[in-house]
């Protein structure tokens, strides 16, 4: 094909990091599906669970290195079906805190117990997994570094940490 585009060998490897992340999603949120959950609300129901101390949504925008306004929005929908509750913060009237209900603990319970997709990481012998954590860990660093260079702050304002 004449005038083809030729990708670098980093632009490869990028788009199959995509693809593959791109399949076990799906896998998992219809793996899911079949608990009443996705997984954004797993998500957030784990960092909840995990959390030391309260949580806000900017607390767990930061977590899951989510948008505020779609952590928010997500928040108000799990409440809306039972799983989270909100409150107003006594202190900080400003402040929403976010927390796990009954019925948010039992969906939890079901998540962890839903794994046929995580396992599929069986696949790897034991020092294939060790290299997976090396690099994604790696690549997780390289992206926060990106994140911070590409996305200002709530206020506008560039970071520079």
């Amino acid at each position: 094909m004449a005038g083809a585009t030729e990708l670098t060998e980093n632009q490869k490897a990028y788009l199959q990091i995509k693809t593959v992340t791109a399949v076990f999603d799906r896998a998992r949120n219809l793996e899911l599906a079949r608990i009443g959950l996705n997984m954004p609300q797993s998500e957030i129901l784990y960092c909840l669970k995990v959390a030391k101390g309260p949580m806000t949504p900017m607390k767990l925008a930061r977590m899951t290195h989510k948008q505020p306004h779609t952590v928010s929005a997500l928040v108000h929908r799990m409440e809306r079906q039972g799983l989270v509750s909100t409150k107003k913060d006594m202190k900080r009237k400003n402040w929403v805190r976010v927390s796990l209900t009954k019925k948010g603990e039992e969906a939890l319970k079901r998540w962890s117990t839903t794994t046929e997709v995580p396992d599929a990481l069986s696949v790897l012998s034991e020092r294939e997994r060790e290299s997976l954590h090396t690099i994604t860990k790696k690549l997780h660093n390289r992206g926060l570094e990106l994140l911070r260079k590409f996305q200002p702050d709530p206020y506008g304002e560039p970071l520079f940490w």
